[in-house]
């Protein structure tokens, strides 16, 4: 017998403009299961299944495989996790949109140089050749900016320091007018879109980072109205600008990134004039740890992450790993925790980590969830030990 709010498969099908084969295709694949199977063994779809169907087509219309449509969607659509899923999917689109406008110029210019030159211009083709094959997939463009919102969502609900992380690196920056600024590994450039009204007008920024598609994002947040701000993609083993070059570098979270920190820091001492400023930020052992606690509670075999950073570049050796680069260097801890009391974001930040998770929280994900709500019920409080390493050349 039907339950009521539910349909069948062939009622969900139909709703959905789909065929039938394709409904229980991603059922036999473990990606879009069934709200309700009866006794009988008969499969029934609620509306809710609507929204991961949504996420599953257009990630299917975007060419992700299978496997990583597994990957990227979750059943759940509270309307937190519908809201950020919808903003993040906007930003795929957006890029593929960039990504085919400069297909098709490309396109049209290698065609151009043809019929004009009547030879096949070979600088123009390898142009062709590498914006049908980039560096970054959108799948990891995607993930990179799942995993950055989650962590930054968490924060902002729920610190108890009012001021707010990105806020208190910008004050100590220390930034005045006129200064050229350079910030290596940028993100999603939320250290200015947060602090945009505090910036001097005669400023000059330039942001970098490995990821083109953090890049975009970063130019999208910011404008590409404003003036102060240029974007320049690189690896910061090598930074391409001449010695003496900015009043004050910026790495937020990224140094213990790098395969040679020394490389970097040297990269960074030399475009750093005279008399300015090195700010990096890091954490501790202790950085979130009530985290990891709690899905080892729930089980065991979970590692949010196999790498330990903090032992790369730290609160507790950043100073001996600066020094030899710098004239001074000083630390400043950040005061703040985060007392949660709401599941969905901190399920959202577990799901971002670059652990193993997913392998197991993903298809128990109702009872990970109760879990999480269990624990979140009066509170759970978080340790935060994160600062900055201040330097002078």
């Amino acid at each position: 017998m039907k339950n009521s709010g539910y349909y069948t498969s062939g009622e969900f099908a139909r709703m959905a403009h789909v065929s039938i084969r394709t409904i229980r295709f991603y059922d036999k694949q473990n990606i879009l299961k069934p709200s309700y199977v009866s006794p009988a063994g008969s499969r029934f779809y609620s509306d809710t299944d609507l929204a991961k169907l949504q996420q599953i087509l257009l990630f299917k219309f975007l060419g992700f495989s299978l496997e990583d449509i597994r990957e990227m969607t979750i059943h759940d659509t509270d309307q937190h996790y519908l809201l950020q899923s919808l903003k993040l999917q906007l930003k795929l689109v957006r890029d593929r949109v960039e990504h085919l406008h400069l297909a098709e110029k490309a396109i049209q210019d290698t065609a151009i140089a043809i019929e004009t030159e009547h030879n096949i211009n070979w600088s123009q083709m390898l142009k062709l050749i590498h914006l049908t094959n980039q560096e970054k997939s959108l799948k990891s463009q995607y993930q990179n900016a799942t995993n950055i919102a989650a962590r930054i969502n968490l924060h902002r609900l729920f610190a108890t320091n009012q001021l707010g992380w990105f806020p208190w690196i910008y004050e100590q920056c220390k930034i005045r007018p006129g200064m050229r600024v350079l910030e290596v590994g940028c993100g999603s450039g939320a250290l200015w879109t947060e602090n945009k009204p505090q910036l001097p007008s005669d400023i000059t920024v330039i942001l970098s980072d490995i990821s083109e598609g953090m890049l975009r994002d970063a130019k999208r947040a910011i404008g590409q109205e404003d003036t102060r701000f240029t974007y320049h993609a690189f690896d910061c083993h090598n930074i391409p600008y001449p010695e003496h070059s900015f009043d004050l570098v910026i790495a937020n979270h990224m140094l213990f990134y790098c395969n040679d920190i020394p490389q970097v820091t040297s990269e960074i001492n030399r475009v750093i004039k005279p008399g300015g400023s090195f700010l990096c930020s890091t954490y501790s052992a202790n950085h979130m740890k009530e985290i990891s606690q709690l899905v080892q509670n729930y089980d065991n075999r979970i590692a949010l992450s196999a790498d330990t950073l903090y032992e790369r570049f730290g609160l507790m050796n950043g100073k001996q790993l600066l020094q030899p680069y710098f004239a001074e260097c000083r630390q400043q801890l950040y005061p703040d925790e985060l007392v949660v009391n709401q599941a969905e974001p901190l399920i959202e930040y577990i799901l971002s980590c670059h652990g193993n998770q997913n392998q197991y929280l993903l298809d128990n994900y109702k009872d990970f969830r109760a879990f999480v709500e269990k624990k979140t019920k009066n509170g759970f409080h978080i340790t935060k030990e994160a600062g900055v390493f201040i330097c002078t050349k």
